[in-house]
């Protein structure tokens, strides 16, 4: 069966969300799942939830620390994004893995971490058997015109303007 790229972005909340769930509905398909997730260091609960499943990986690529702009990016930021992009081009040629999601890799691009090229490569290098998912917010628009689905969430309203924190359970 032939298998595509999606990108979920836009600046409304849900783009990881909505990769785990399809997540989801793969390992209820009996597909092996690769997730790696740039600029991702902390404890969300999707780790946990699916530490306890067979079928998937589940790889960080990021630092505690939250990168607010362009300024605040660490060696150490760069670093692990690369080791990122060389997992995501393992688990992409393995064979291992019918569905791969790289999560957060558009605003990993966004600060400088990763190229458009490196992203660009990366969906050339998929293999036909293999869905491919990126997320994230400003995917370029080179990566969007070489995607087969590309969903933008949009912002209508968000507690987070009124300091709602984000919530255990609900954003992470």
């Amino acid at each position: 069966m032939k298998r595509y790229t999606q990108i979920y972005t836009g600046n409304g909340k849900g783009k990881t969300t909505a990769a785990l769930g399809l997540a989801v509905r793969a390992l209820g398909n009996d597909y092996h799942v690769y997730i790696g997730q740039f600029m991702k260091g902390q404890e969300y609960g999707e780790l946990r939830t699916f530490a306890k499943l067979d079928n998937i990986i589940i790889e960080r690529f990021g630092t505690e620390n939250c990168i607010i702009s362009k300024d605040h990016v660490q060696q150490i930021d760069i670093d692990k994004a690369k080791a990122g992009l060389k997992r995501a081009k393992e688990a992409l040629i393995c064979g291992d893995y019918e569905l791969v999601i790289l999560d957060e890799i558009c605003v990993a691009h966004f600060f400088g971490l990763v190229t458009e090229d490196e992203i660009l490569a990366l969906m050339e290098l998929k293999p036909e058997n293999v869905e491919l998912v990126l997320t994230g917010r400003y995917a370029p628009q080179a990566i969007i015109d070489r995607a087969d689905l590309v969903t933008e969430m949009k912002e209508i309203k968000h507690y987070y303007n009124i300091g709602v924190i984000a919530r255990d359970g609900i954003e992470r």
